[in-house]
Order: structure tokens, then sequence, then C-alpha cells
């Protein structure tokens, strides 16, 4: 199952709402606070994330970082034991 997050540059984003309009999951939304500039900044709204990074894709201004995290269940972790290599002489 994959998890995500994503940082926003508030005093950066214009509130252009490209992101909000590509996000899937509807993660995102314009804060009711504004920034220096006298903008509504995009936020995360949910904690839904995918981590598909279209808004980043989208965002103008690059004022959006995305986070992805692979979240491990039993079966993955047990496969994914670390593997120890011999050397013979």
């Amino acid at each position: 199952m994959i998890s995500g997050t994503v940082i926003i540059a508030t005093e950066i984003c214009k509130g252009c709402e490209l992101c909000i309009a590509s996000c899937p999951q509807e993660s995102l939304g314009l804060s009711t606070s504004i920034n220096r500039k006298g903008y509504r900044y995009a936020t995360l709204l949910r904690n839904n994330c995918t981590g598909c990074v279209n808004c980043a894709l989208v965002c103008p201004d690059s004022a959006i970082t995305v986070y992805r995290e692979i979240k491990s269940t039993k079966r993955q972790s047990q496969s994914a034991q670390p593997t120890v290599a011999t050397q013979t002489a």
C-alpha cells in the first residue's frame, strides 16, 4: 500500500487551484488564511494522499513537494529479509 503527503510552500503559492483540480483523492483545498502576498494558498485537507505527484506536476510555481512512502505488509516484511553474502576461498 502506498501512502503520501505533500508540503506546500505557502509563501510561494498563489492559490491558482490547479493542484486542487488535479488531485484524484480530493486531498487538497484552499486555506482560509492568506500568505504575505495576499493569496489564499493550497493546503492538505485530508490525510488520504497517495503520493501520485499530480499536484506537483501542474503547479506553475513549484510550490509543492510530494513525499511517498510504501507501507509494508507482513508478507512484504518477511520476504524483505536482508541477505548475507558469503565468500568461499
